[in-house]
């Protein structure tokens, strides 16, 4: 026989970014205690509002399942004294299982014979064990933020005010925090009332007649689907940011969509700037036309029914021109704002006690930029150190202590309004980006160079003071700033190695002040860190033996590194006998590594074999060096390939160990210069078959 089983926790209203983790937390935890508790069920529902989380469980069983499972004790020898009769460590097992010495059996184990008791354990009613089971579960609930309330020790997201457990039509009777179970849930705040859950089956439709839509996917359908219907009658685009709809979502339980207007003159102010007020301050969805221009309009999303949207509309309206009016005010006062007295107002902004103010950060991010415009030989370098001069102006300004995520959209904005270069003004708001996975690169030379200076001055810093990610703890998001500067160079082949741009930042902060790293071992970590960057790149469509084996090979150039990985994947998903091919170069590999000092000397070849390897070896080696510099690593390691016959001919009919010392030499020295060109591909020992 099974019942269903709900489980139900009102709260005071709980923040909206807390509540998908808490639910789906809440149904994890209910299944593994199931699961333990050898109580079978059938699917497990969860469901949750600002004011709720439940987890409703189908057919779980009355009672526990038996349980029957076989125990290993002492061997036979310590189980059996001389006389034949069970010996202390053979009883002593029989109690702790529960059993008697007479159901001992006998079963052979690597040789050794053992006595092994077979441990019936019979289920239990589930009932009895519902109560503990789901107490338990709520108080080990984690959270970002906990509450305590009342004179209770307990802590929990936000205070509960009741709590339904249903098994079957019984309540589990429990309490916490004072809170006693019952049946009785409670509907919407203000359209609904208390409501009797007679089964656990009834509790969505209980709860929707009280206007509480209780399961997320259908609420959030309900959403979408009015937005949308919005959107076709009216010919809108209602541009619907996805961690906005998710934080929407669940600050409702009855969801109703309805739009307000704005003042038209407010759209003087920069789209990003009204889009970010709505988003941020009101939860608004902005409205654009089919080209994607903001339109006087938003659309929000009401706690409630579809009484009265007029009146609930024009509050929103009234608070909404509040928020323009002071974004205005900010907007027109930040343009009385001359740059260069922005940028001495950095000077009084501490970026790190130990990496001093924004403007000495600026200063370091000029000098790396000139230095990496040089090493790159840039077409506009007086561009690329202007935009390095003012790409941090726009943080004084009031519209980004407002909104911090608009720090160079203003820039952009303000230096394109204070007559700066067009390509200035963009780079200012470029040298942020890729700002997150996925992002795209800045599309200007200028704004790539500050980039990866500035990621890099910030890296450099941060590695040189002690501050280096470890485990899920990177406060300062060095992965990810990592991760743009890999980026920008993969996408842009800027032709320019990682060790250069560490010289050039490491040159730069040594300039400025002491670090407490030395420059080698600081070097080393940084080399290290960006590795694990690139391989992560890779390891979303490369194997990773292959990654292993070309990263083996260097990654200073990550452009390199990116397109022999790729080469190597192609050739070995297309070409059946290449495995041929790698053992004979892993053959090369293990004895060139005895060639120590050895120097080659063609004329001490005695065998055709050794003149034919070294012949087939010339014959590619300018070809292959060529075919390295210029990308094209498809033909790099056909050419490798092609020595392929040449080396196993050779390993077929000389002796690599000779007795003689200066012909063994010699033949390792050979081994040793074919092995340097396979070894600036690849290590291909390290690919697995």
């Amino acid at each position: 026989m099974a019942k269903d089983l709900l489980f139900e926790i009102g709260l005071e209203e709980i923040p909206a970014r807390f509540i998908r983790a808490a639910m789906e937390q809440l149904k994890e935890r209910t299944e593994k205690w199931l699961e333990s508790s050898r109580i079978r069920h059938g699917e497990v529902q969860a469901f949750a509002t600002p004011r709720r989380l439940a987890v409703l469980v189908k057919d779980a069983s009355e009672r526990q399942t038996d349980v029957s499972e076989e125990v290993k004790g002492p061997s036979r020898k310590i189980a059996l004294g001389e006389d034949g009769a069970w010996s202390k460590a053979a009883l002593g097992f029989a109690r702790s299982q529960g059993v008697s010495p007479d159901d001992f059996t006998f079963k052979e184990l690597g040789g050794v014979e053992y006595i092994y008791a077979t441990k019936n354990s019979k289920g239990v009613e589930s009932a009895s064990l519902l109560a503990e089971g789901l107490t338990g579960i709520v108080h080990a609930m984690t959270f970002p933020k906990n509450m305590r309330w009342g004179a209770y020790d307990f802590k929990f997201v936000r205070p509960i005010r009741w709590l339904v457990a249903l098994f079957g039509s019984d309540v589990i009777d429990f309490e916490i925090a004072g809170v006693k179970t019952g049946n009785v849930s409670r509907g919407h705040r203000f359209l609904g009332k208390e409501t009797v859950i007679q089964q656990p089956s009834q509790y969505v439709e209980a709860l929707r007649e009280q206007y509480v839509i209780a399961d997320v996917k259908e609420r959030e359908s309900l959403i979408l689907k009015q937005i949308n219907h919005l959107a076709a009658e009216k010919d809108w685009t209602i541009a619907i940011k996805e961690d906005l709809l998710e934080e929407v979502l669940f600050l409702v339980e009855t969801p109703t969509v309805l739009f307000g207007t704005f003042d038209p003159s407010f759209l003087n102010i920069p789209q990003e700037v009204l889009i970010t007020s709505m988003r941020e301050h009101q939860r608004y969805f902005p409205v654009l036309d089919k080209d994607g221009k903001l339109l006087p309009y938003f659309v929000t999303v009401r706690n409630g029914n579809a009484e009265h949207l007029d009146t609930i509309a024009k509050g929103n309206e009234k608070v909404l021109r509040a928020r323009l009016s002071d974004a205005k005010f900010f907007y027109e006062e930040d343009q009385k704002l001359k740059i260069e007295d922005a940028l001495a107002k950095l000077e009084n902004i501490v970026y790190h006690e130990e990496l001093g103010s924004v403007a000495d950060k600026v200063r370091r991010i000029r000098q790396i930029s000139d230095a990496l415009a040089a090493k790159l030989g840039a077409a506009e370098s007086a561009k690329v150190s202007r935009a390095a001069d003012i790409c941090k102006f726009d943080l004084v300004t009031q519209m980004v202590y407002e909104f911090p995520e608009l720090q160079g959209t203003m820039g952009e904005d303000y230096a394109r309004l204070a007559g700066e270069d067009e390509q200035v003004a963009k780079a200012v708001f470029e040298h942020y980006q890729p700002r997150f996975a996925g992002d795209v690169i800045p599309s200007t030379e200028a704004g790539s160079i500050v980039s990866i200076a500035d990621k890099i001055d910030t890296i450099v810093g941060c590695f040189s003071i002690g501050i280096i990610p470890t485990g899920s703890q990177d406060p300062y998001a060095l992965r990810r700033q990592t991760a743009g500067i890999v980026q920008i160079v993969l996408e842009r082949k800027l032709p320019i190695g990682l060790n250069d741009i560490f010289d050039i930042a490491i040159q730069v902060h040594e300039n400025s002040r002491n670090l407490k790293l030395s420059e080698g071992e600081l070097r080393i970590t940084l080399y290290e860190f960006f590795g694990l960057r690139v391989k992560r790149l890779l390891e979303g469509s490369i194997r990773y033996d292959v990654i292993d084996a070309v990263m083996a090979a260097g990654y200073d150039n990550i452009v390199s590194v990116v397109s022999r990985s790729r080469a190597l994947a192609d050739t070995i998903a297309s070409q059946e006998n290449f495995k041929t091919t790698v053992d004979s170069f892993t053959r090369v590999g293990n004895l060139a590594s005895k060639a120590g000092a050895a120097v080659l000397d063609p004329a001490l070849f005695s065998e055709a074999a050794e003149g034919a390897l070294y012949e087939a070896w010339q014959s590619i080696h300018l070809p292959y060096a060529k075919a390295l510099d210029s990308g094209d690593m498809t033909l790099a390691l056909s050419l490798l390939s092609g020595m392929s016959d040449a080396i196993t001919a050779f390993f077929d009919s000389v002796m690599v160990m000779a007795d003689d010392e200066a012909v063994r030499g010699n033949r390792l020295a050979l081994l040793a210069g074919v092995d340097g060109d396979m070894k600036s591909f690849a290590d291909f020992g390290k690919l697995v078959w």
